[in-house]
């Protein structure tokens, strides 16, 4: 099981969009990235990922739970894209902004530090404990 974080704009699909979705969850589309399609591509079920308001807000908010692995995404007639479909888990508590991120030296090496623009990313198992307690959740569900 993998870690990740999956960014949104919340004008276009937010936390509480996601959660109304319920336990079926909802498919992560729109994406048009070729690293970002490759890492949903790497993504298994039951894996867990943070929910990033990007934008504005710039912070991880929730997270969701991978429940159907990569698929054709809907929202694209070429054929060529793919998205997975994720289901809200928990809210974090406190939102962890990407200023809390980049202030925890832990987190430095953190894929949305360094590439910040990368809408679906990989992340450690230690980065995910950490941005975890930063969020207020002690003991993070586990992928």
């Amino acid at each position: 099981m993998a870690y990740w974080l999956m960014k949104s704009e919340p004008g276009a699909w937010s936390w509480d969009q996601q959660k109304k979705e319920g336990k079926a969850g909802a498919e992560w589309d729109g994406v048009r990235n070729y690293q970002a399609r490759n890492n949903m591509r790497a993504m298994k079920k039951g894996d867990l990922a943070f929910f990033y308001h990007s934008v504005g807000e710039k912070a991880c908010v929730g997270i969701v739970k991978v429940v159907a692995e990569a698929h054709p995404d809907s929202t694209d007639g070429s054929g060529q894209w793919e998205c997975v479909d994720v289901a809200a888990v928990a809210d974090l508590p406190k939102p962890v902004t990407l200023a809390d991120i980049k202030a925890t030296p832990q987190l430095k090496d953190m894929v949305l530090v360094n590439n910040s623009r990368l809408s679906v990313q990989p992340v450690t198992v230690a980065e995910w404990q950490k941005v975890c307690a930063l969020g207020g959740l002690p003991h993070p569900p586990k992928a």
